[in-house]
């Protein structure tokens, strides 16, 4: 199972050490770019999940292009 966690950089040293003294848990630090990207799509995801329930208007493919 993974988990992404959002952490104060002040206190991630702490966390970090602990996560690692665990010998079933392993650690990776995502770069500011990735994590960027992941939030990115997380959000991406969420509006498109609101479109198909109806709870949020899709945009017309057209005007999207228009705009670009």
């Amino acid at each position: 199972m993974k988990f992404v966690l959002d952490v104060k950089e002040s206190k991630a040293g702490a966390l970090l050490a602990l996560l690692n003294d665990l010998p079933y848990v392993k650690t990776k630090l995502l770069t500011p770019y990735k994590a960027k990207i992941m939030e990115d799509i997380k959000e991406s995801v969420d509006e498109m999940n609101l479109m198909l329930s109806g709870k949020l208007e899709a945009r017309d493919a057209d005007e999207l292009l228009n705009e670009l």
